[in-house]
């Protein structure tokens, strides 16, 4: 079957409190799809909404990590972002992080202006509340908020560039039709296309243990069509998919392309993020992920830096120090700079686009430093700024002539070994350091040479399948491709920076 259009995917993303919530709810009250099966009555992270006869599917996960998780793994989920920006406040810490996200994401963006009826309200007959956007104190907001926009690099259509403005109210509803008749328009413009007969590629996008379901994924269905029965692996998870159910709980045989579903069946709970099938800008990302793959294909000579200090003034010198490796050509990229201390969105952040998070006299939330483990994002904090310049030009240094800097994740050494199937064998493994977890590149070394390289088709602690072990624990691991291992070897995960 040819392809043909498929319903845009939507994510919303903003600064807390400026509606991104609000806005979900307005839309999901007044035009979800499907009413007949009695609105929503489940929350699966994802729902579909007709506007003019045509669907658009909204991953409802606003402000949630699942939307950084997704794109940190190299998944373009969304095919449109919507920066939620209220126009009392304007651009925000997290308006920033979220437009460092879309634009990392390479996505078509379109700006909500939130609660203009707050600035200016119009007083109707029936009482419903309007806005006056002939105020003059609105209009001072809306210019205020547009030269923000623009020092972001967003290049607003008014001004001759490709993104488009929207002012809305949340709460009553006011410029939401609008909104959504842009979303179709932007669809239209970027040819979003799906192959129904293709096998199901899609990704998680919340998953759970249920006492009564089991385990219970979201998979947002980006290609082709998952069925009833059929049999998959997500993430390291296989199963046979025992029931399907869409946003509204109705159940269902089965999901075409932009179509979210509830997949009962599988033996262990996939992460967020986790791929399913083959996505073809997942198969990119994961080709170029590291640093040193992109200077092999010639795609970046950068090294991306998240710089956070004490002061405006510390910040300003080390970027000035830093400058020097730009002289000839940019070799260090401010994918973002501020003052205090470094939290879970700078971490997101760096985990998103590949960079390394450096930290001069500042501390670390302990939040940050736990997903800075879990993402494997390289982290630096110095209180002299010549080590710290040294640090980098070392780093610099290392990529751009030798190719590469490897870090070391976890090692585990094999005790025992156990048939599996025709010609599979499961590594008994005691975990010696750090972490091994699905995903991550492993290589087998015997006395200190590499026999191989492959990946964990399963990882299981005792009978239950898991997503990754730590130091002192004993697993069991099935590798994919097959490696002729033996008892002594060494397993070890490794990221190359």
């Amino acid at each position: 079957m040819a392809e043909q259009q498929r319903p845009p995917i939507v994510t919303i993303l903003g600064h807390v409190d400026h509606g991104k919530t609000t806005l979900l709810d307005f839309i999901r009250k007044s035009s979800v799809a499907a009413k007949e099966y009695g609105g929503i009555t489940q929350h699966i992270g994802a729902y579909q909404v007709t506007h003019d006869g045509k669907l658009i599917t909204f991953i409802d996960t606003p402000g949630h990590a699942a939307f950084e998780k997704m794109r940190s793994r190299g998944a373009n989920v969304a095919d449109i972002a919507i920066l939620v920006v209220a126009i009392d406040d304007g651009v925000m810490p997290q308006t920033t992080e979220a437009i460092k996200h879309i634009q990392a994401a390479k996505v078509p963006m379109i700006v909500a202006v939130n609660k203009v009826d707050l600035m200016s309200p119009l007083p109707s007959p029936s009482g419903e509340r309007k806005t006056d956007f002939s105020n003059p104190q609105l209009k001072i907001a809306m210019e205020k908020l547009k030269k923000q926009l623009s020092d972001q690099k967003i290049n607003l259509e008014e001004y001759g560039g490709d993104v488009p403005l929207v002012p809305i109210s949340a709460k009553t509803g006011e410029g939401v039709d609008k909104l959504l008749e842009i979303i179709l328009l932007v669809a239209e413009l970027h040819e979003l296309k799906g192959d129904s007969a293709l096998p199901a590629a899609g990704v998680v996008i919340e998953a759970t243990l249920d006492k009564f379901k089991g385990s219970v994924a979201t998979i947002l269905v980006r290609n082709g069509t998952l069925k009833k029965g059929d049999q998959i692996m997500v993430g390291g998870v296989k199963g046979k998919i025992r029931g399907l159910f869409d946003y509204s709980g109705k159940s269902v045989d089965s999901a075409g392309p932009s179509t979210p579903v509830e997949v009962l069946g599988l033996e262990g709970v996939p992460a967020v993020g986790a791929v399913l099938g083959e996505l073809p800008e997942v198969k990119e990302a994961e080709a170029v992920q590291s640093l040193v793959d992109k200077l092999r294909q010639g795609k970046t000579k950068t090294l991306k830096v998240v710089i956070k200090a004490d002061r405006q003034g510390s910040l300003e010198a080390i970027q000035a120090s830093l400058d020097k490796f730009n002289q000839e050509q940019k070799v260090v990229d401010y994918v973002f700079s501020g003052t205090g201390d470094i939290g879970e969105e700078n971490i997101k952040l760096a985990a998103t686009v590949g960079a390394i998070v450096i930290g001069f006299n500042v501390k670390m939330a302990p939040t940050a430093q736990k997903l800075a483990e879990t993402e494997h994002v390289l982290i630096r904090t110095y209180n002299i700024i010549y080590e710290l310049l040294e640090d980098v030009e070392e780093v610099v240094s290392t990529l751009l002539e030798v190719g590469q800097l490897e870090e070391v994740i976890g090692r585990a050494n094999i005790i025992a070994e156990f048939p599996h199937g025709k010609v599979e064998r499961i590594a008994g493994c005691r975990m010696t350091e750090g972490t091994i977890a699905k995903g991550q590149r492993l290589r087998l070394l015997r006395e200190g040479e590499i026999i191989g390289e492959t990946k964990l088709k399963s990882l299981k602690k005792v009978k239950e399948e898991v997503n990754k072990v730590e130091k002192g624990n004993d697993c069991g691991m099935l590798f994919d491709p097959i490696v002729d291992f033996t008892i002594g070897d060494v397993v070890e995960s490794f990221r190359v920076i």
